[in-house]
């Protein structure tokens, strides 16, 4: 398993939508942030997770677009997987997954959340970037949040 440095940067799953979605909401500060990261030459991380949770929204009619047929979307995450490094769900993952729920008070929809910053912790990526802030807040002890602006 390849470790990250201190500049990597995890994209939330938000990002990934408004950064992809010309209609969405924040698609400027999306893309934005996503292109400042790449010219600094950032390693850029998103998870299977992530890619799951794309192709659920893609493929759901959303308030800023409707949804979008499985080859495009099929197109998008096979783009996606070339452009950021992926990292896999794993028993490592799970695990520090379990330490968290031991550590805060995580449940229903917080789970996914816990598994994002589970996964950044075993992959040794110090940084999120997420439109869901204050949804990350708890765990601002042990990784970096960075938000895009509204």
């Amino acid at each position: 398993m390849a470790m990250a440095n201190a500049e990597t940067l995890f994209i939330d799953t938000n990002i990934l939508i408004y950064a992809n979605v010309t209609t969405a909401p924040f698609h400027e500060q999306a893309l934005n942030a996503i292109k400042a990261a790449h010219q600094s030459e950032r390693p850029l991380w998103i998870s299977r997770q992530v890619l799951r949770e794309f192709i659920a929204a893609r493929t759901r009619p959303q308030t800023f677009a409707k949804s979008s047929a499985p080859d495009v979307v099929i197109k998008r995450v096979r783009y996606l997987e070339e452009q950021f490094q992926v990292a896999d769900d794993t028993t490592a993952v799970t695990g520090q997954l379990i330490k968290l729920m031991e550590n805060f008070k995580i449940g229903g929809k917080q789970v996914h959340d816990a598994n994002i910053v589970a996964t950044m912790l075993v992959y040794g990526i110090p940084c999120l970037l997420t439109h869901n802030v204050k949804d990350f807040r708890r765990f601002g002890e042990i990784i970096k949040i960075e938000g895009i602006d509204s």
